[in-house]
């Protein structure tokens, strides 16, 4: 029992060491940070699997093809330019609300009927807004980060319930990285408009 605690921690420490790389670099800016966010994505997935999370093992599925794409999408198709950060508009907020109402009612009612999930709100809950947030994330949209730590606020306590401290730790660190990569973006943009003004005086 004891090696079995051990090994599991073991694999978080290394699944979160990947995943803060990945969340570090999405804070700066760089593209790189969806190589690290694979690696990490594959060991959570193992992880949840084990503590009966099985929401969030559809969430790090979404998470592994939203990185593809989203290394893809930042990479603008190989054009040399790659896609700025900008602001949702009121059609892509509608768009992100939706799809984290839909993607709640979808899990939240699958896993009552199909699992054996004594979570299923919150687990449903938790994908939900991250669903939403990785949306954003890939179409560099700011409101990524407002998405995303509305979901690490839940995710917190339901993680610290499975008894999964290291990632529940984790993602307090996420839930700080998140607003500091917030406001990162936030003087991206502003330095964006200031270069566009000067170009086009």
């Amino acid at each position: 029992m004891l090696e079995s605690v051990t090994l599991l921690s073991i694999v978080q420490l290394i699944g979160v060491v990947f995943g803060a790389l990945q969340v570090w670099y999405a804070k700066e800016n760089k593209v790189v940070n969806y190589l690290f966010g694979i690696v990490s994505i594959l060991i959570t997935i193992s992880v949840y699997y084990s503590s009966g999370l099985y929401a969030e093992i559809f969430l790090n599925l979404y998470y592994l093809l939203m990185s593809i794409y989203g290394w893809w999408y930042w990479k603008n198709r190989g054009a040399e330019k790659e896609t700025p950060i900008t602001y949702s508009s009121m059609i892509q907020w509608t768009q992100a609300a939706g799809l984290v109402l839909v993607t709640f009612l979808v899990f939240y009612f699958s896993l009552i009927k199909l699992t054996d999930s004594d979570v299923p709100m919150w687990d449903s809950l938790v994908t939900a807004f991250a669903w939403g947030g990785m949306w954003l994330l890939a179409k560099r949209k700011m409101e990524n980060w407002i998405f995303l730590n509305v979901s690490n606020l839940i995710s917190i306590p339901l993680l610290i319930y499975k008894e999964l401290y290291i990632y529940a730790g984790f993602t307090v660190f996420l839930f700080a990285i998140a607003i500091f990569g917030y406001f990162n973006w936030r003087k991206i943009v502003r330095s964006q408009k200031s270069q566009s003004y000067e170009v086009n005086r």
